[in-house]
């Protein structure tokens, strides 16, 4: 990619990867505690009405973070103003993270309070530090004008109570989503093309990698912690053995080809700004979903491996590796214009363990969907040699 225009605080491109830097790997030790947060609040908060909050929130959170992957895309994180930024964010973040277990209780409008600041603060920061670059500076004035719009609704939600509030938040979080294929249009100030974004595929690419790490390294934790605190029984042993090959299994699949091949994609596609939109801003929440879902089922089958799979067992051991699977199947579409034959046969394999799924133990059912997950890595990591082989010869 060519030296992006503006200079300033902008990163300077000449053509090689734009390296993933120590302060954005210290950022992210914030949302490593979001994770935590969520993951603990699903299983705290098994409900239906749990569920859509907890959700509501993860989209919250990876909005913060993903916004920020970035702007750190475009400004160079190794300059003192960007990194006083980023601390400003991190302790903004530190109290919206400390606020997500009673963020729908007692402290919702301190939730709104800081996600909104770091919505807000850091777009207006980015357009404030890109200002002699018109397309991007107009390009975060839009993303500012559609943030402050949500943030009104953010902070009345956490003004409100009970449904109220929830209504008030979907709605803030709907807007949100939608912007980016908006273009982020507002009046006066017009609409942004993705064709004007300059993305350094392979710097988003590693940086959702790393944030994909830190989900895995949460699910690890809570199977972790969840055994060291049983008796070792066989059952248990074998339970804890399933989650973790089950991680192992998820890391395989996401770190095959795909996520090498994929900043190389991006950087050669007509307009790299809409497919790193895509497979990044929208697609890449499904995957890390999945693995929150999953590390959340994997919980309950060590404590309770025996007897049959209640609904929200199962839910859990086959949803969390179908919204992870899905994840990459829209992933694989949008960067590469395919779809996963391997994914959507796990995905098959999966739905038709729902059935099954009540007649069979805790143990049982991880072990199953284990079982897919281990069996698409192996596919597509055959696939990918047989691909080898074919360029070779």
């Amino acid at each position: 990619m060519s030296k992006t225009r503006g200079g300033g605080l902008l990163r300077i491109r000449e053509g090689g990867h734009a390296r993933v830097t120590y302060v954005e790997l210290f950022f992210d030790l914030v949302f490593v505690f979001a994770i935590t947060q969520l993951s603990h609040g699903l299983i705290g908060h098994p409900s239906l009405l749990g569920v859509v909050e907890t959700g509501l929130l993860l989209m919250a959170v990876w909005w913060a973070w993903i916004y920020t992957a970035w702007v750190t895309n475009w400004l160079d994180p190794e300059r003192p103003p960007v990194q006083i930024m980023l601390f400003l964010v991190m302790a903004a973040g530190m109290v919206m993270t400390m606020s997500i277990p009673t963020a729908f209780e007692g402290r919702g409008l301190l939730f709104a309070l800081a996600y909104v600041g770091i919505q807000v603060g850091r777009s207006l920061f980015t357009a404030w530090s890109v200002r002699h670059d018109r397309g991007l500076k107009l390009n975060f004035l839009r993303i500012t004008a559609w943030l402050a719009v949500s943030g009104v609704l953010w902070i009345a939600g956490g003004l409100a109570h009970d449904r109220l509030r929830l209504a008030c938040w979907a709605a803030a979080i709907a807007i949100e989503y939608a912007s980016p294929a908006a273009g982020f249009w507002t009046p006066g100030l017009g609409r942004s093309r993705t064709a004007d974004w300059t993305v350094e595929g392979a710097h988003l690419a590693e940086r959702c990698a790393l944030f994909t790490i830190i989900a895995l390294g949460e699910s690890i934790l809570v199977m972790g912690a969840t055994a060291a605190g049983m008796d070792w029984t066989p059952v248990v042993a074998a339970s804890f053995a399933s989650a973790f090959v089950a991680s192992i299994a998820m890391w395989w699949i996401y770190f095959s080809f795909t996520a090498e091949a994929a900043s190389e994609a991006i950087s050669h596609s007509d307009d790299p700004g809409r497919v790193a939109r895509i497979a990044y801003t929208y697609s890449h929440l499904l995957p890390v979903a999945g693995i929150i879902v999953a590390a959340v089922g994997d919980e309950w089958v060590i404590h309770h491996p025996v007897g049959h799979a209640d609904p929200k067992i199962s839910a859990a051991l086959i949803g969390g590796p179908l919204l992870f699977l899905l994840g990459g199947v829209l992933f694989k579409k949008a960067v590469f214009r395919i779809w996963s034959p391997s994914r959507s046969a796990g995905m098959a394999a999966l739905l038709l363990l729902i059935p099954v799924s009540p007649l069979v133990s805790p143990l049982v059912l991880s072990l199953l969907t284990t079982a897919v997950l281990v069996l698409v890595g192996a596919w597509e990591s055959l696939a990918i040699r047989r691909r080898g082989h074919q360029l070779r010869g």
